[in-house]
């Protein structure tokens, strides 16, 4: 996260990212993916409006040259599907998801492929202090925060524009007292689907009261396809050298630890199932991984190259950059089977993996830890890049 002040600083432009394409014209190169229609499912742009809390949802598809595509509702600010070539020159969707917003409503998972906000991650006890005054919010994960609180951004409707073929822009005013956080939060999301086959995430928003905030998105990536099985034999590379351990409850200890020696020792590309059965007291905790790891900035397209994935089957390839000090990286250790995906497959036991950029878990109440809060006056900003390749 980066802040801007408003009075005697310009507002600077997110760094290193190739500038948007606007072209809606398919390329007949051999590079250009071939749709697989055995593979990928059609959605229907009816199935994703409705009406929710006085607003209209909608469904929103990004196109490159590639034939590449990226397909958002409002209802959540979620990303719904994301086909990106496979190693056979097909596009293999790499994001699970549901067929219509109704899935969506009634999952028993309530953060796939969501913008997530105001706080992403847990905050301890569903408390933190600011300026002297104590702020209490709803718990939603045992007693803790996650994600915002019993109504998060992924639950809201986002006022949606689409500039051109290769953009999104999600904007919603996130009211003083909304789940129990200070300030009036005018965020703005957009989501650029480029020609070098990047979907580009550029967070901003302001506040008129102090307050705290940590924005990402909880896109759950199977880079075999949505539907194909465990993830357990992806490849994962997260150029990190230390992570935050948790207690019982998820919650970091406030240390930083080194992963040499440990099953979260991912600084060269190990497969996810390699050591996930290890007997490692923080293993057991997660039920799994579901911890943030502490970036070491290795430089990457201007930003840090947080991690890289690449699916067993497919061959896709996907590269995280970022300007956010930590990633969450998360196992699907959580899924019960009890959803049904696009592909008509269940949301079972570790078929999905979230890899989310983010400052810490608990910030604002780990003063050790890259601070969180945002002040009137000033900009929140800060942007990441999913990357695909084969």
């Amino acid at each position: 996260m980066k802040l801007k002040s408003l009075t005697g600083l310009a507002v600077v432009a997110a760094m290193g990212f190739v500038s948007c394409q606007s072209g809606t014209k398919n390329a007949s190169s051999a590079d250009s993916a071939k749709i697989d229609s055995a593979a990928v499912v059609k959605l229907v742009a009816d199935s994703f409006k409705k009406e929710i809390d006085g607003k209209q949802t909608a469904l929103y598809t990004l196109k490159n040259k590639n034939n590449a595509e990226a397909v958002f509702t409002n209802y959540g600010g979620r990303l719904v599907s994301l086909l990106v070539p496979g190693k056979d020159g097909k596009l293999v969707d790499v994001v699970v998801g549901f067929k219509s917003v109704g899935d969506y409503e009634k999952s028993t998972e309530p953060y796939f492929g969501a913008t997530i906000g105001r706080y992403g991650n847990r905050i301890a006890k569903g408390k933190f202090t600011l300026e002297g005054k104590t702020y209490s919010l709803f718990t939603n994960n045992g007693q803790n925060t996650l994600h915002g609180g019993k109504k998060g951004y992924q639950y809201v409707v986002w006022d949606a524009e689409q500039p051109n073929a290769n953009t999104l822009v999600l904007h919603y005013l996130s009211k003083d007292g909304d789940e129990n956080f200070p300030g009036n939060l005018d965020v703005k999301v957009t989501y650029t689907l480029t020609d070098d086959n990047e979907l580009k995430m550029d967070y901003e928003a302001k506040t008129d009261k102090t307050t705290v905030v940590n924005l990402t998105n909880h896109a759950f990536f199977n880079l075999n396809g949505d539907g194909s099985g465990e993830i357990l034999n992806h490849e994962l590379q997260i150029y990190a050298d230390e992570f935050t351990p948790v207690d019982s409850t998820l919650i970091p200890t406030g240390k930083l630890e080194k992963v040499a020696g440990t099953p979260f020792d991912f600084t060269k590309a190990t497969t996810i199932g390699a050591r996930i059965n290890d007997k490692n007291e923080q293993l057991t905790f997660g039920k799994g991984y579901d911890h943030n790891y502490v970036l070491n900035k290795t430089a990457g397209m201007g930003m840090y190259h947080a991690a890289t994935v690449k699916g067993d089957k497919s061959g896709v390839v996907m590269d995280i950059y970022t300007q956010e000090p930590g990633l969450q990286f998360y196992s699907g250790n959580f899924m019960q089977s009890k959803n049904t995906f696009k592909s008509g497959a269940k949301d079972d036991f570790r078929t999905a993996i979230a890899l989310e950029t983010q400052h810490f878990p608990d910030s604002p109440n780990q003063p050790a830890f890259p601070s969180t809060v945002l002040k009137p006056g000033q900009v929140y900003k800060t942007s990441s890049v999913y990357k695909f390749s084969k």
